[in-house]
This record gives C-alpha cells, structure tokens and sequence, in this order.
C-alpha cells in the first residue's frame, strides 16, 4: 500500500482561502473513507472531515460552514476547500484511508 499524500498546505492571512489534496492509491481510496484530520502545536490530533466512498460528507462544528470535503474517484484524490479562515485553523493537516492509512502532513499557517 501506498500511503496517502497531502499537498497545498502553506502561509493565508485571516479570511483568506486554500485547498488541500490527498493523492492515494486505487486500493486505498477505493474502499475507504477518507479524512483529514489536525494537530495544532501543544494540543491533541483532531478529526476535522470526512467523505465515506458513497459520497457523504461529515464536518467538526469548529469547520462546518466554512470546510468543504470532496473526492475525485477519477484521480484517487480527495479535498479539503478551506475559506474564511482564521488562526486556529493553524495546525499540520493529515489526510488519512480508513483508521490505517496516514499521510506525512502539511503544514496551515494562518497569520498577518
């Protein structure tokens, strides 16, 4: 298996925008739900959002409203639209298949 790996991690300023990918294998993405979750510095890993195989999307209060979760079966590789965003939001972004399969992470920094 081929673990899964996050991209478009970088610095935003407050209320500004980006998109993170987690490009996967077929075997993995095919047959798991697929999430992102996040570790700011000091706290726990949290759960953030995820899309099972069909589709469904499920979101942190602390997210919803301003997180969007896709998928591209297409291209084994799912998103993470991020808007308005502020500097809580700053963490390491992990994608992951199922509870086995984990990306390295990408780094969110959002700050003026």
């Amino acid at each position: 298996q081929v673990q899964p790996v996050e991209s478009g991690g970088g610095l935003v300023q407050p209320g500004g925008s980006l998109r993170l990918s987690c490009a996967a294998s077929g075997s993995i993405f095919s047959f798991n739900t697929m999430g992102w979750h996040r570790q700011a510095p000091g706290k726990q890993r949290e759960w953030v959002a995820s899309i099972t195989i069909g589709g469904i999307t499920n979101y942190a209060d602390s997210v919803k409203g301003r997180f969007t979760i896709s998928r591209d079966n297409a291209k084994n590789t799912v998103y993470l639209q991020m808007n308005s965003l502020k500097p809580e939001d700053t963490a390491v972004y992990y994608c992951n298949g199922g509870p086995l399969y984990w990306g390295q992470g990408t780094q969110v920094t959002v700050s003026s």
